[in-house]
């Protein structure tokens, strides 16, 4: 005799077992899934309290008008998170060259015609929905998921310079090709955490020093022009020659002078954000001014996106400023640990990829934010507001998730052996 019962309609439509019956479904590690809600969460507080200024200019006061937008993109990302780990992994490798292959021409595409903002074409702006896209965190996520399907189909002839190295760093130096005259500094994110991938991934040592002292030379070049055109007795930038005022050059060499020299006269304008992410560190103190009471966020340039760690410190100390680092830091824990585990190496090379590339961006902002690292146009992943790189952080998590998941399964049936990076 059948135990089972019909449902009725109050239990079908009811939140409550509508909320269990999703949390059911939903698989993966669930340490990741309580770090994403705990900075979704930040995000819908840090965000509210950010954008005050932004509103009040922008829909004539209307403050609630952003917190709905970021609450909408939050749900919107959780939705992709959860649809995209739902899908077996191994779907992925085969979509992988697809997606890399498209975004190179989206990139030379953005690069002529995209939206151009500070003299860099970055965003492709969508028709219908009016949303503008940074093609390269499409280009970002192509690239990861091509590079652990390289790294694993060629796991037998990675130490070979011809069959190994060359095949797994062309897509890597063609994607940092095409991202760096926009946005320098995600194509050297990209770059490093590439290096480090590749290092996991057994690529000779040898081969990987030469890639890195071949990146570096435009790098010291650039370091080398900033110093030369700078004027210490004046404390600003010389006249540069024609020849340097090209594209985003100038932008460049001026971020690296400010960083150099920390020029800390106020009324500078090229050295204005970093100043006031300062002030605003400097008044949060170790518990901060409390939620929503930020005062620098009046004065702070993008205090909602590319300095929102700072409106962080100021309102919850550098308490709250350390317990972010540590979500941040946990998240990756569990990502090392879904690598080691996972006993199929597309699998274990996309999950470390995929987080690599999201922590160093959060760490890169967080070391922006304390003067660390020049300024650069990096958003905190999860926290900042909500645009297309939330929904594409949304898409990372769900793929690293869908490793997770299987992993699960694997261990369900019969132990895993572990795989020695």
């Amino acid at each position: 005799m059948s135990n089972s019962r019909d449902i009725s309609f109050d239990e079908l439509t009811s939140p409550q077992k509508m909320g269990n019956r999703l949390w059911s479904k939903t698989r993966g590690d669930k340490v990741i899934w309580a770090a994403v809600l705990l900075l979704a969460l930040v995000s819908v507080l840090v965000v509210y309290s950010s954008t005050g200024l932004l509103a009040y200019k922008m829909n004539k006061g209307n403050t609630e008008i952003y917190l709905f937008k970021q609450v909408a993109f939050i749900a919107v990302g959780m939705a992709v998170i959860y649809f995209s780990h739902r899908v077996n992994y191994t779907i992925y490798t085969r979509v992988a060259r697809i997606l890399f292959l498209v975004s190179i021409p989206l990139l030379i595409y953005t690069y002529f015609f995209g939206v151009r903002l500070n003299e860099g074409s970055r965003w492709l702006r969508l028709p219908i929905i009016n949303l503008t896209i940074q093609t390269s965190d499409l280009a970002k996520l192509a690239l990861f998921m091509y590079l652990g399907r390289l790294l694993s189909k060629k796991q037998d002839v990675i130490k070979d310079f011809r069959k190994g190295f060359i095949p797994v760093i062309t897509p890597v130096v063609i994607i940092c090709a095409l991202i760096a005259p926009a946005n320098l500094s995600t194509a050297l994110m990209v770059g490093a955490t590439s290096m480090l991938l590749l290092f996991i991934g057994r690529v000779n040592g040898k081969h990987l020093l030469m890639t890195i002292g071949v990146a570096l030379v435009p790098v010291i070049i650039l370091v080398t022009i900033a110093v030369a055109y700078y004027d210490k007795s004046e404390g600003r930038s010389k006249d540069l020659p024609a020849m340097l005022e090209v594209g985003r050059m100038p932008t460049w060499i001026k971020r690296v002078q400010n960083f150099v020299y920390d020029n800390k006269q106020l009324d500078k304008d090229e050295n204005y954000q970093i100043n006031q992410s300062k002030i605003a560190i400097s008044k949060g103190g170790i518990l901060g001014l409390g939620p929503g009471n930020s005062e620098t966020r009046n004065f702070l340039p993008h205090p909602y996106s590319d300095f929102i760690y700072a409106i962080i410190i100021e309102e919850y100390g550098i308490l709250g400023g350390a317990i972010i680092i540590f979500i941040y830091l946990i998240f990756l824990f569990r990502c090392i640990r879904i690598f080691r585990k996972c006993p199929y190496a597309f699998g274990a090379f996309l999950a470390l990829g995929l987080s690599f590339t999201l922590v160093i961006q959060a760490l890169i902002n967080m070391a922006v934010t304390v003067n660390l690292f020049p300024v650069t146009g990096v958003t905190l992943p999860l926290v900042s507001m909500g645009g297309s790189s939330f929904l594409f952080t949304c898409l990372a998590i769900g793929i690293i998730l869908s490793v997770a998941r299987n992993v699960e399964q694997l261990e369900g049936k019969e132990p895993v052996p572990e795989v020695n990076a």
